[in-house]
């Protein structure tokens, strides 16, 4: 069920939760243990969860001793072998104190943009989840060029959304929801609801996080919030530290309606 508001998210029984570099890496590694423990919680009351985690080079950045984010694209694409491994390893081992299975899933953007792949990709995400096993989702940034990537996992975790038409998207970051202007600056206000079709117009959207380590921001958020509505799926941007409030349906963050079901059924109408 796609829901409503944030009181009926509970209720949902698709969802996937975005969780951005910066808040998994580096000395936020300790989130991963919470973050968890809110999925876990969500997995315990039926509901099939899909993350979509950045952080693969963060990851990776002290075991290489490198002094930050690498710039190369082989260095990168070496970085995310080494950090996607041990990124995994760390969720599996949280994961375990509550008996639940992770699987890993790497996807480039071709996998999503060609009908062969595509098909496949919603295959076995659909198997896992029928399997109970929580799917990790990241960019394949070992094979992936800068022509082929999805420039932020922000993005991918709407087209994951898409493909396995889920009920919810819950997009995490450093800020605890959108803001009229960048949240430092005065007089800067939350947006707690934005109706389906609202171009936010006078708002002041950031495009970088506060994080180094990232690539993502306010502005490829609102990207992909307007992507997974448009998609039928509700969307849900806050701060990591939240999530566990946000899967319960308390009043956080910014929330996006999603299209209106008459408006989809318009949309997907055969032409006569």
């Amino acid at each position: 069920m796609t829901p409503a508001s944030r009181a009926e998210v509970p209720a949902a029984s698709r969802i996937v939760v975005k969780v951005g570099s910066s808040s998994i890496s580096g000395e936020n590694s300790d989130q991963i243990g919470p973050l968890v423990d809110a999925l876990a919680a969500a997995h315990a009351r039926g509901a099939e969860i899909v993350l979509v985690s950045s952080g693969a080079i963060a990851t990776a950045i002290p075991f290489l001793s490198l002094d930050g984010r690498p710039t190369d694209l082989a260095t990168q694409q070496a970085a995310a072998a080494v950090g996607q491994n041990v990124l995994m390893w760390r969720y599996q081992t949280s994961l375990d104190r509550y008996g639940v299975l992770a699987g890993q899933v790497l996807l480039t953007a071709g996998d999503l943009e060609n009908s062969t792949p595509r098909s496949n990709a919603q295959r076995a995400m659909d198997r896992l989840l029928a399997l109970r096993i929580l799917p990790i989702v990241n960019e394949n940034d070992t094979v992936a060029t800068h022509e082929i990537r999805f420039g932020d996992n922000d993005r991918l975790a709407a087209l994951v959304a898409e493909l396995i038409g889920a009920d919810l998207l819950v997009l995490l970051s450093d800020v605890d929801a959108l803001y009229t202007k960048p949240p430092h600056l005065e007089g800067a206000r939350r947006i707690e609801h934005v109706p389906y079709g609202d171009e936010l117009a006078g708002v002041e959207i950031g495009s970088a996080g506060r994080a180094g380590v990232g690539t993502g921001g306010a502005e490829t958020k609102v990207s992909a919030a307007r992507i997974a509505a448009e998609a039928g799926t509700a969307v849900l941007i806050t701060a990591t530290p939240l999530v566990a409030e946000a899967l319960a349906g308390h009043d956080i963050g910014t929330w996006f309606d999603p299209v209106p079901p008459r408006h989809t059924a318009e949309r997907d109408a055969p032409l006569a």
